[in-house]
């Protein structure tokens, strides 16, 4: 992956090309000290990945993000997560990084957004629209009340949408989110979620019983909507 460092700070820069020459898939191809110049490579340069720092002056990370058309994949980098909220509610925003950087969590981010880029890149299949065989990162990030919160997701077992809002049941506790269905289903595995309402996203893991229109997880008993149904068998090997 082709890709460029936004960091005000030098030392900072320097870091992340070291970390960036640990994983043979990485070409930095120019780092920047403010988000303006990155600007101007990027109006005739295109690239697959931007290591972006949020907290800079004058025209800081947040600024950088709603400015240009066309996003690539971005990791955030901060020293401070409350920066990276705001951000995180952008699809395109694969990860973020605290500093100081540690090379196994950077490694683990550029794992992130190989998969992401695999998923946007191949086609779309009837039986599988994204890849379900790679691993799973069991790390799902959600923003309530400007704080992200860390959901483990195999915890996960039904998500509902309630007009602007999404509820998260896990085994545990239940989150409420201010978001769309869709953008929660874009960052779920299809491995273990499927969509089997206009209002559901289930687990199918977490399936305890099966009836003609609907699903019975936990003490939960969820409606599949009929052009549902098909996909749902089949995800569970039972046509």
């Amino acid at each position: 992956m082709n890709c460029i460092i936004i960091d005000d700070e030098k030392m900072a820069r320097t870091i992340l090309k070291t970390l960036c020459n640990e994983v043979k898939e990485l070409n930095v191809l120019e780092d920047f000290p403010n988000a303006l110049q990155a600007i101007k490579y990027l109006n005739e340069n295109a690239v697959d990945l931007i290591f972006l720092d949020i907290h800079m002056p004058d025209f800081n990370g947040l600024d950088f993000i709603k400015s240009i058309k066309n996003p690539p994949k971005i990791i955030l980098t901060t020293s401070d997560p409350q920066f990276a909220i705001e951000a995180f509610e952008y699809d395109f925003i694969i990860d973020y990084l605290l500093k100081p950087l540690e090379l196994e969590r950077f490694k683990k981010s550029i794992d992130k957004a190989n998969k992401k880029v695999l998923t946007t890149s191949l086609p779309t299949s009837e039986n599988n629209p994204k890849s379900s065989n790679n691993e799973i990162d069991n790390d799902f990030y959600v923003n309530i009340d400007r704080r992200l919160i860390k959901i483990d997701l195999p915890s996960i077992y039904l998500i509902e949408a309630k007009g602007d809002y999404i509820k998260i049941k896990t085994e545990n506790k239940d989150y409420t989110v201010h978001s769309t269905l869709k953008k929660i289903e874009e960052k779920l595995p299809d491995s273990l979620f499927l969509k089997i309402h206009r209002s559901y996203i289930i687990n199918i893991k977490k399936i305890i019983d099966i009836e003609d229109n609907s699903v019975l997880i936990k003490k939960d008993v969820v409606p599949v909507s009929r052009s549902k149904r098909p996909e749902l068998m089949k995800r569970l090997d039972l046509l």
